[in-house]
């Protein structure tokens, strides 16, 4: 037998005769406008938000991985205590679950200066082990360089604003001075082999990349000395546990030395950064909950003319026998209806912008604000599909509600209602 509520409610949206009122059609479109407009913002700001920490994380991680163990007594600047390393440590760090990459770096200061320009920098050394899918990802010219076990390679990796400020290109040859113990002053010249731009200007002004043999020998450390291990992790939301048991491992060990061994996750590194992400977490719930709000009271306006619209027939099927809960079943059918066709058209919106921008990248930002360059958008399939099923049944649940006003509507007074 079919649904009487639902064909009544077929015939009074889709019937042809339902837009010969002038009060109707701009009520629908407004309330259904509004759905649109809602959905096409919550959406919108999801995929802006997860993308934006998405790149500013990755961006981090790419520059000092997910976890950095380093000695004990390390402290936060550039000019780093040595940590004694051997292959056994290396090759249990490597067989950890969920641990995807084990490196060794080191870190040293120094000065690059020509005739026109001087500049800070930090020099960075990385193994044989290096992963350079991140930089070769930002590459604007060059290429990487290769890390040969048996020789110390000159080649570095300098950053689109350091070659820029110094008046530098690829392939050039340029100079730089460290300053180690005793004052001493070493210098070394160094050949450009690639730039990179990641549009992170903070860590984009400081790094340069190049072999750890050559930072280790200009410190003058012994051949297992590192500035510490870098690891990269399977699994990001298995970090803090990961780094957790890691610290726990290890707190007992020390180096060759008696050197104790820290571990710290990224996020413990760049508390600044990571909690600032976090909060922005609170305003998309402040922008979910204002869209949901002003999406479900757009909806009830235009249901309640609609409502209003057909008090005779509602008086008239009350004459007949339909009981209350019928009618209002019939209104919430109509109200599904404009729900889903708003909702349609704000996914469609939603989608074609998220797909233009992440396509053609339309709207930029300032990376020396923003650490980016232009405006990211990641949209997963579970949060499209949570965000679609929150709006949708939030939207309902606020039509019951005007609903109710069917059960002061009598048959007698509104047969006679225009």
């Amino acid at each position: 037998m079919q649904n009487l509520e639902l064909f009544i409610a077929r015939r009074v949206h889709f019937s042809k005769t339902a837009g010969e009122s002038r009060a109707t059609p701009p009520a629908i479109r407004i309330a259904m406008a509004g759905i649109a407009v809602g959905l096409c913002i919550m959406l919108l700001s999801v995929a802006i938000v997860t993308g934006f920490k998405k790149e500013v994380r990755n961006k981090v991680i790419g520059f000092g991985s997910h976890i950095q163990i380093s000695r004990f007594d390390s402290n936060t600047s550039f000019e780093t205590v040595p940590l004694m390393v051997n292959d056994s440590l290396m090759d249990e760090l490597r067989a950890w679950p969920d641990v995807r990459r084990v490196e060794r770096f080191a870190l040293t200061p120094g000065m690059i200066k020509t005739e026109t320009e001087c500049q800070g920098f930090v020099l960075k050394g990385v193994d044989e082990h290096f992963d350079g899918s991140f930089f070769r990802k930002y590459l604007t010219e060059g290429e990487l360089f290769t890390v040969d076990p048996e020789k110390t390679g000159t080649d570095v990796l300098i950053s689109h604003y350091l070659a820029n400020r110094l008046g530098l290109k690829c392939g050039d040859s340029f100079v730089a001075c460290f300053v180690q113990e005793a004052e001493q002053i070493r210098a070394r010249k160094l050949r450009i082999r690639g730039i990179y731009d990641t549009g992170y200007l903070e860590y984009d002004k400081l790094y340069v990349l190049t072999d750890i043999k050559l930072v280790i020998r200009l410190k003058g450390w012994e051949r297992d000395a590192v500035s510490g291990l870098e690891l990269s992790v399977n699994d990001y939301d298995r970090l803090d546990d990961l780094s957790e048991a890691l610290y726990f491992h290890l707190i007992d060990r020390t180096d060759r030395l008696g050197n104790m061994f820290y571990v710290r996750s990224v996020k413990e590194l760049n508390p600044m950064i990571f909690n600032w992400l976090d909060v922005l977490d609170i305003n998309v719930v402040v922008m979910l909950a204002l869209m949901m709000a002003v999406s479900g009271f757009t909806m009830i306006s235009g249901l309640l003319i609609v409502i209003l619209e057909r008090t005779r027939m509602i008086g008239i099927l009350k004459a007949l026998g339909q009981e209350d809960r019928s009618l209002r079943r019939v209104f919430l059918y109509i109200a599904s209806f404009l729900i889903g066709k708003g909702m349609m058209w704000g996914n469609a919106i939603a989608l074609a912008v998220c797909f233009i921008q992440s396509r053609f990248h339309l709207i930029g930002l300032d990376p020396s604000s923003y650490y980016l360059d232009t405006v990211p958008v990641d949209l997963s399939f579970t949060s499209w599909l949570l965000v679609n099923l929150g709006t949708g049944a939030v939207s309902m649940l606020m039509m019951l509600g005007p609903s109710c006003l069917i059960t002061k509507i009598h048959p007698a007074r509104t047969i006679r209602f225009e």
